[in-house]
């Protein structure tokens, strides 16, 4: 016996349906013995798809601390227990605790995109053993096994197949398109794209209608299905842009504070001669300064803000660091059906002998009309559209209803499309039904291309309708219909006709009958084989979304290239992407040009092509993997099971909501609930403003930090006594700080955000103009509050006091900064500026009443060694604040004139570039 353990090496499809069954010693009348399959089980194993092993909810939970900042947390939280500042480690431990949950939580659920697969194999199957029809479970099919399958049924493996009636099988799961195959025992070539091997049913996929009888060349592993699952086991998971950065500024951060608190201790030391345990205690002091405490948290929250408001636009994020990932697309890889089109197939043109139909409308909604020129028409005003229409509704199986306001087909998209068209011309399709019913049927099959009915009216008259492949068609036909009649056939004009429809991306189905002079109860291929009269070529498409065509525009405004890679064929693919936007008057890549590239040539090839035709699971990732080489951030949308490798390898993958397989949902980044390729812009908006929030909230975060940290080294150098204790610097960084920078997580995308291009992902998330405004707020804060820290000591106020007011200064100026921060070079002096973000002066309201138990509560006093203080004192702490707010203000005038010249210049003017200066 000769069978297939190198996999997917031998091409079944390629081969005689007789040598198959001779190859692996089976026979398909008698099937294998009940022992040949029991030894096969024992020798390939079962039909299922091997388990992985998942991490467990510990060790999820252990790696949310496995960050610099957070081992820089704990370090200080265990220095702070050593020396027994219980308060100190308690709020430190706090931040870390409380990180760790909200990113545990906000991670969702593992990996389970194999599971997703494994459960589209069906569980039972019908096969022929020792000469019996038999049911067993689908995991005990082997290799040679014969197994039959009918309308309904899941393929439960790879089968070669030996007999077929009127079989069609979905396999969007696959392919990727809707539309049902027609299958056939004939061979095909061994090149033949998935796509197009008609003689093979691939497990996993559905028949629609008609029965077979296969050999099971295939199981497990060694299926289609198989191989996706193992190429998605295979797929490494990469670092999100945002994830790198972060990783990148805390190791800088991290290595700063450390070199920071070392230099301190040794100058101390060493140059003032203070004693170690002592420096010991400011250094400390100086760590928790520096330390952002709540940025972990607060990034996370920012994120979590982000998903909330993609959900409110259809787009359902499943991975958190996703969110911001899309404002960093450079490149959207998107399948075609159903998200760029309607995936509604409609009839377009209708070519008769008179003239020229136009069918306005799209979809399976009968809205719409026929039009010859500028005139409408229906079918009782012209005999050849009323025939038309008629052969379009008669010879077709579909049928069309109006479903809770939506109109839907049962049956082939194809059918659908004529049965629609047929409406829109007028025609009452019941009534034809009733008047001339079918009494026999020749249904479609690959090997004779076209469909052929017989219908009867009650006085004895009969007509064949036939549709199916032009060129098929037209060999029956002598003659065409014109209004007059039937006149002799000009074939020039037909083959004319169709390459037009072909060049517009049209799939085309020509439509004839052949009037009976007596009634014909049984219907046989002679009767068709010559004397009919061609009515029309039928050309039809998947229409573009309107909203899609939009989309596509908005994204290439914003630097965001479109491609699209379909299992289509090249012409439609390249007709459908020129009514896009994509790829117009570029050249296609199929799938087969794509394998003969090697890694290099492919790279060159996809910086210049953005449509892609008959492209298989391995071309999408090799496709992805290419443009990720070029140092691309890729999005990759996709529904079926095809889609997945693909999905997990892209920087962003996105899956449809709608008609999204599992397996593609699990492992995608984020779903689509409507399945428009629209949602997909509307979603990079979002990721864009979530950036930007980051970053303004880096900004605002840093210079208190830094505020905090130069106050604690100018004690140190001009041995003073700590303006604040370690615990009020905590009280800063946790309860005040994050509060108001919460505030700027909701902060609305600026109005030109789509007008920018992507970011660069390798740029730093500080750049030297964001350093140099860290240095001058934080000198600010410093000066304010050191500066009040001394006035008060000087004018004999308590240690307490002093510290008091030194505190209530950094606080009070960040309130003043967070309006400052809400635009980066824009002034705030404006109505926009001040009120136009309700939640920052929630923010200020909060932290103010926060600020004043901190004063004046008696619990946090006896907590943080605080006291109350006058209404002098509380004017001078205001004034402290206002020096930072309008120092920052008039920095931004001093910015703006620098870049802009001498002119007045209004806040919005300043949106679109001010996160991009480098320098001041």
């Amino acid at each position: 016996m000769r069978h297939s353990e190198q996999g997917q090496a031998t091409a079944w499809h390629s081969i005689e349906a007789a040598e198959v069954a001779q190859a692996l010693g089976t026979d398909t009348h008698v099937g294998l013995s009940r022992q040949a399959a029991a030894d096969r089980l024992q020798r390939f194993g079962p039909n299922r798809l091997p388990s992985q092993p998942r991490r467990p909810a510990w060790l999820r939970l252990l790696l949310q601390f496995h960050n610099v900042l957070i081992y820089v947390m704990l370090g200080a939280a265990g220095i702070t227990l050593a020396i027994g500042h219980i308060i100190d480690t308690a709020v430190l431990l706090s931040a870390v605790i409380v990180n760790a949950i909200i990113g545990f939580i906000q991670e969702g659920k593992a990996e389970t995109a194999l599971d997703a697969i494994r459960q589209m194999l069906s569980l039972h199957a019908t096969v022929i053993r020792d000469g019996e029809r038999m049911e067993v479970l689908a995991e005990n099919l082997v290799p040679g096994d014969v197994v039959s399958v009918a309308s309904g049924d899941r393929i439960p493996a790879d089968l070669r197949i030996v007999s077929a009636k009127n079989l069609r099988v979905d396999e969007s799961l696959l392919t990727g398109e809707s539309v049902t195959v027609a299958k056939s025992v004939s061979p095909v070539p061994a090149a033949a794209v998935l796509a197009e091997r008609r003689s093979m049913l691939y497990s996993g996929s559905l028949v629609a209608s008609g029965s077979a009888l296969g050999i099971v060349v295939g199981t497990g592993t060694r299926t289609e299905l198989g191989s996706i699952g193992a190429m998605i086991a295979a797929v490494v998971d990469i670092s999100t842009p945002l994830v790198r950065q972060m990783e990148h500024f805390s190791r800088w951060l991290a290595a700063a504070i450390l070199g920071m608190s070392a230099m301190t201790f040794v100058v101390g030391v060493v140059w003032r001669g203070h004693p170690m345990s002592d420096m010991f205690v400011m250094v400390v002091a100086l760590a928790a300064s520096a330390i952002p405490e709540g940025l972990p948290a607060i990034m996370t929250v920012t994120l979590a803000l982000g998903v909330q408001r993609m959900a409110r636009r259809q787009a359902i994020v499943r991975k958190l660091p996703a969110v911001e990932t899309l404002g960093a697309v450079t490149v959207i890889c998107s399948d075609k059906t159903g998200t760029l089109t309607k995936n509604e197939m409609t009839v377009q043109r209708a070519v008769t002998t008179p003239g020229v139909f136009e069918v306005s409308g799209v979809g399976y909604a009968p809205a719409g009309a026929v039009h010859l020129g500028e005139q409408v028409m229906r079918v009782d005003q012209d005999p050849v559209l009323f025939e038309t229409a008629r052969c379009a509704a008669l010879c077709n199986d579909a049928s069309l209803r109006l479903d809770q306001d939506a109109w839907t087909i049962a049956g082939d998209p194809t059918e659908g499309a004529l049965l629609t068209f047929a409406v829109k011309a007028g025609l009452d399709f019941a009534a034809e039904r009733s008047s001339m019913p079918r009494t026999d049927v020749i249904p479609f099959e690959s090997e004779h291309r076209f469909m052929a009915t017989v219908h009867h009216d009650h006085r004895g008259h009969a007509i064949i309708y036939v549709k199916g492949a032009p060129e098929v068609v037209m060999s029956k036909c002598s003659l065409q219909m014109d209004r007059a009649g039937p006149v002799p056939i000009d074939v020039d004009y037909w083959r004319r006709q169709s390459t037009d429809l072909a060049a517009r991306g049209m799939r085309i189905l020509a439509l004839a009958c052949k009037p009976l002079e007596e009634p014909l109860r049984e219907l046989n291929f002679d009767d068709i084989e010559a004397g009919c009269t061609l009515l029309a070529l039928v050309g039809m498409i998947d229409p573009p979304r309107e909203e899609a065509i939009a989309a596509v525009a908005e994204c290439h405004t914003a630097g965001v290239r479109v491609k699209m890679i379909t299992g289509d064929h090249a012409d439609t693919a390249k007709a459908i992407g020129a009514q896009l936007g994509i790829g117009r008057g570029k050249a296609a890549l199929t799938g087969s040009e794509v394998e003969v590239l090697d890694d290099a040539a492919l790279r060159a090839a996809v910086e210049g092509i953005d449509v892609y035709a008959r492209a298989s699971p391995e071309h999408k990732l090799r496709l992805v993997q290419a443009l990720q080489a070029n140092g691309a951030i890729v999005a990759m949308t996709g529904d079926g099971v095809n889609d997945a490798p693909a999905l997990k390898r892209a920087d962003i993958g996105v899956a449809m909501g709608r008609k999204g397989t599992d397996a593609a949902k699990e492992a995608a980044d984020m779903v689509l609930a409507d399945d428009n390729f629209a949602t997909i812009g509307k979603a990079i908006r979002e990721g864009r403003a979530v950036y930007d929030n980051i970053k303004k909230f880096i900004l605002f975060m840093l210079p208190t930090n830094g505020g905090e940290a130069l106050v604690v080294i100018a004690a140190i150098l001009f041995e003073l006594s700590l303006p604040m204790t370690p615990a009020q610097i905590l009280w800063i960084n946790m309860a005040t700080s994050s509060t108001l920078g919460l505030a700027l997580a909701f902060e609305a995308a600026e109005r030109d955000v789509m007008l920018r291009p992507p970011r660069d992902p390798r740029e730093s998330l500080l750049s030297g103009f964001f350093v140099w405004r860290i240095i001058m707020v934080s000198t600010l804060m410093m000066v304010g509050s050191l500066g009040l820290f001394l006035l008060e000591m000087q004018r004999g106020a308590s240690l307490e006091t002093a510290r008091t007011m030194a505190v209530s200064a950094v606080v009070v100026s960040e309130m003043f900064y967070l309006l400052n921060s809400r635009f980066i070079l824009a002034s705030v002096l404006s109505r926009e500026g001040l009120f136009g973000n309700p939640y920052v002066l929630a923010a200020i309201g909060l932290c103010a009443l926060l600020q004043l138990a901190f004063v004046y509560s008696p619990p946090l006093q006896a907590v943080f060694n605080s006291t109350g203080l006058s209404l002098a004192e509380c004017g001078r702490v205001l004034a402290a604040g206002l020096l930072v707010f309008v120092v920052a203000e008039l920095e931004k005038v001093l910015q703006r004139w620098r870049r802009q010249g001498p002119r007045w210049q209004p806040a919005e003017s300043y949106r679109a570039s001010e996160l991009r200066v480098e320098s001041p």
